[in-house]
């Protein structure tokens, strides 16, 4: 099981008990098992006098139902430098006009008059916030808000560790980091983008800075990560973070399916079935998260469920859009444009009646997603990512599994934040790619010597007319259901002749839209998964294991595309290899075509198979 080497690994690396931070300030890391540093918080002080000063709540800020909203959410920009999957199309979405956008003055405007009503937490998101010039700024002018408590920012935490510091003096009180994978690989995938490693740099500086806990939100996703779930809980064992597992939610653009939706107690299961103990804590007012611990963890896991387990009724949180719309819900189209009538020279008492009567017009609960998905999507057969990916080359070897240990061995320079240091590993002048998790490198990796004509071997028991076709010449499904179950393996394979420009960028990693070879490997694990879909009359067959290799052939300036599946059924994989094998081939070619159209994919073809009434066949 992933989930204890990778915490001890943690253990080992972040036991040192002296950090040095940017400032050149000293900063303590406590051992496992002393008091943490408390979380950078408002100061008691502040707090008491908050509690014994605080005015009744505001009427404008509390609906229909009695929900009081304290909580406002800022959007500080639209833009964004990722394109996760699940959050945004590839292409981006129309950006709003910049003088349409509030600007700094006008956001504080807003901020102060909710702060005087009675909100006393504000949380900055975005797009991206952190990719505001002035956010610096923002922080610490809220700050100076009388009555605000809490000041917090969601981030994909791609330029945190360069500004912590400055929003840490500035007034920031917690920080949430988006984060769905903890391979590298994949997250460029799920990403659209670079920057695992800065990520890792902001959670790691977070935890130096002191902020306790450190929120880490995980948007999981059958068939991409739900895999992961262990290793992301095994982090909590020595380090102060809040995992939180978010529900799969539908967005425009992100081509949302109740079937990739992970429930919470399907997640909530399989943690069980690893921490008997887990132990659930008790739920804070209006939290939207299930908070759970395992007893001797410094760190705790939680989860959103917003789809399967709604939490409208106890919703205290307002919105407001980087366009100055204010939204009473996340999933409501309900908008009311706070901008226009503040630049009409709209008095406060006009803008709180504004206010109150959006708010006022609230729904209990968004009522039409939590229809759809109060049934928990079925459990569909996938490939773990996790145990089935590794990476080598020539200088290196990356092995992402429970293996981990070994990626936080060898000289590392000194000033690389130990938390970053697992994922520093550079592109190489020669690579190659397996999804295959093996003990020992392939010699042929790589190999430039020329390969021997593949020839059938051995006898083939073939049938006298298609099985396709049934007595009237119709297409039809073959009926397996008399067949014996049996282990079936097959292996199929494709050659990309890229030419020399795209193949030098290849085996550098020097393409603009990304690592080509990593793109390709995932299209085609993703295809074999998906043969009954795109293969009209094939099965659906339950793979247990597929293998996707990239070999780079430099005397032909060719990928060479390798793909293995297996299943234990009553028909065989061939078609899946061979799915597999031709879309790798093609996302190769996408990711290359750009750069040349002189791309040629050829010899795609049955390598092996074995099992099934008609015998095995090899080529040689």
């Amino acid at each position: 099981m992933a989930a204890q080497p990778v915490s001890r690994m943690l253990r080992r690396v972040l036991r040192s008990s002296v950090r040095s931070c940017s400032s050149g300030a000293l900063v303590t890391q406590p051992h496992p098992g002393e008091p943490s540093q408390p979380a950078v918080e408002v100061p008691s002080g502040r707090r008491r006098f908050l509690r014994e000063h605080a005015a009744p709540f505001s009427a404008f800020l509390t609906d229909s139902f009695g929900r009081r909203h304290s909580y406002l959410r800022i959007s500080l920009t639209e833009k964004c430098n990722l394109r996760c999957q699940y959050c945004m199309p590839e292409e981006g979405v129309p950006l709003t006009p910049k003088a349409d956008l509030l600007t700094t003055e006008e956001i504080l405007t807003l901020a102060r008059l909710f702060v005087k009503e009675g909100v006393d937490k504000i949380r900055l998101t975005g797009g991206e916030p952190l990719i505001r010039p002035d956010v610096v700024d923002i922080v610490a002018q809220l700050h100076q808000l009388e009555g605000l408590r809490t000041i917090g920012v969601t981030t994909n935490g791609i330029n945190l560790a360069r500004l912590l510091p400055q929003l840490q003096e500035a007034g920031l009180s917690t920080i949430n980091i988006s984060l769905d994978t903890l391979v590298p690989a994949k997250f460029e995938f799920i990403v659209r983008r670079k920057g695992f490693r800065k990520v890792m740099e902001g959670i790691h500086k977070a935890i130096e800075l002191g902020y306790s806990p450190v929120k880490v939100n995980c948007v999981v996703m059958r068939g991409l990560n739900e895999d992961e779930l262990l290793d992301f809980v095994a982090l909590t064992e020595g380090l102060p973070l809040d995992v939180r597992f978010i529900e799969y939610m539908p967005f425009d653009g992100n081509k949302w399916n109740f079937k990739k939706m992970v429930s919470y107690k399907e997640m909530l299961d399989t943690l069980r079935q690893q921490w008997p103990e887990l132990e659930k804590l008790p739920e804070e007012e209006s939290s939207t998260a299930k908070a759970f611990k395992i007893p001797g963890f410094r760190g705790r896991v939680s989860f959103i469920t917003s789809m399967s387990e709604h939490f409208c009724g106890t919703c205290n949180r307002l919105r407001i859009t980087a366009d100055g719309n204010l939204k009473v819900c996340l999933f409501g189209n309900s908008e009311v444009s706070l901008r226009d009538h503040l630049r009409a020279g709209a008095s406060e008492e006009e803008l709180l009646r504004i206010i109150g009567a959006a708010v006022g017009r609230k729904k209990r609960q968004h009522a039409e997603l939590f229809l759809m998905c109060q049934d928990s999507p079925p459990a569909v057969p996938s490939i773990s990512f996790r145990d089935s990916l590794h990476v080598q080359g020539r200088r290196y070897r990356v092995s992402f599994s429970s293996q981990t240990v070994t990626l936080w061995k060898g000289g590392w320079p000194p000033q690389t934040p130990l938390l970053a240091q697992r994922w520093l590993a550079s592109g190489l002048p020669q690579r190659h790619y397996s999804s295959h998790l093996d003990s020992d490198a392939n010699p042929k990796c790589l190999s430039p010597e020329p390969r021997a004509p593949a020839t059938p071997s051995g006898p083939l028991p073939t049938s006298d007319q298609l099985t396709h076709v049934d007595r009237e010449g119709q297409a039809a499904m073959v009926d397996v259901g008399g067949k014996p179950d049996t282990e079936r393996v097959a292996v199929a394979s494709a050659v990309v002749l890229l030419g020399p420009v795209a193949y030098k960028l290849v085996q550098e990693n020097q393409l603009k839209k990304g690592d080509a070879l990593v793109v390709a490997q995932l299209a085609g694990v993703q295809a074999a998964k998906l043969t009954s879909q795109l293969i009209p009359l094939c099965h659906h067959v339950a793979l247990s294991h597929v293998q996707v290799q990239l070999e780079l052939d430099g005397t032909r300036h060719a990928v060479v595309v390798r793909a293995s599946c297996r299943a234990r059924g009553p028909t065989g994989v061939e078609m899946e290899a061979l799915t597999s094998a031709a879309v790798a081939a093609l996302a190769l070619y996408d990711m290359c075509k750009a750069v040349s159209r002189d791309i040629v994919l050829a010899e795609i073809k049955l390598v092996s198979k074995t099992g099934g009434q008609r015998g095995d066949f090899h080529r040689t």
